[in-house]
C-alpha cells in the first residue's frame, strides 16, 4: 500500500430511530468508514492498474476491522457496500481498483457472504458526496436491505487523492414495508435468495 500513502481515516455510524413513523425498539445501524489516500496514478494514464488491487487489500482489512468495531461487533451485521471517490486528477478506473480489495476485506472478516457487494465509483472534488449502496450479505433480493449511506470529506479527496470507502448495516430501512424476500426467508445458497 506504500504508493497509496494514507492521509486520514474517518468513521461514521448512524442509528435510525424513525423516519416519521413510530420509533422502533431496536434502531437499525448504518456505518461507513473511508480512507483518504494518495493516488499514485493521478495526472497520467496508466495501462496496467490491476496490481493495485492486491496492494490495497491490507487497507481493506484495516477498514473492515475498524468499522465492525465501531458498529459494536460482527453480530447482526447483515448488509454491506463499498465505493470510491477519485480526486479530479484521476479517473474512475482509479476507484475501480477498490472492487476486489474492498470486497475481499469485508468477505474475509464478515465470514461467508454470497451476494455481490454493491458498489459506486466516481470522480469528484473536495467535499463531493458519495452514495454507497447497501445490500444483504447473502441474498441480493432482500428489499429491506436496499439502502444507501452517504459519505463526504470536507478536505478531500484532493486532486491527487482517492477516497476508498466501506459500508455496513445492522438491520434494514427503519420502516421497511415493500415486501419481497424477508430476512427470515433467506436460504443463502446462490447470492440471490
Amino acid at each position: 500500500m506504500s504508493d497509496f500513502t494514507l492521509r486520514k481515516i474517518v468513521t461514521q455510524v448512524e442509528e435510525i430511530h424513525h423516519e416519521g413513523g413510530p420509533p422502533v425498539a431496536v434502531p437499525p445501524l448504518r456505518g461507513a468508514i473511508y480512507a483518504i489516500c494518495a493516488n499514485p496514478f493521478a495526472g497520467r494514464f496508466v495501462t496496467e492498474l490491476q496490481p493495485a488491487m492486491e496492494a490495497l487489500k491490507p487497507l481493506a482489512l484495516l477498514l473492515t476491522d475498524r468499522l465492525v468495531a465501531a458498529m459494536g461487533g460482527r453480530d447482526g451485521i447483515d448488509a454491506y457496500g463499498k465505493g470510491a471517490l477519485v480526486g479530479e486528477a484521476g479517473e474512475s478506473e482509479h476507484g475501480a481498483i477498490w472492487h476486489v480489495s474492498g470486497g475481499y476485506g469485508m468477505r474475509d472478516r464478515l465470514g461467508e457472504c454470497r451476494a455481490i457487494v454493491p458498489s459506486a465509483m466516481k470522480v469528484g472534488g473536495m467535499g463531493a458526496t458519495l452514495d454507497i449502496p447497501l445490500g444483504h450479505l447473502n441474498a441480493a433480493y432482500v428489499r429491506s436491505r436496499f439502502d444507501v449511506i452517504t459519505v463526504s470529506c470536507a478536505d478531500g479527496p484532493r486532486a491527487n487523492e482517492v477516497l476508498f470507502a466501506l459500508a455496513m448495516a445492522r438491520g434494514g430501512r427503519v420502516h421497511s414495508r415493500m415486501g419481497g424476500l424477508e430476512v427470515e426467508q433467506v436460504k443463502g445458497e446462490d447470492g440471490l435468495r
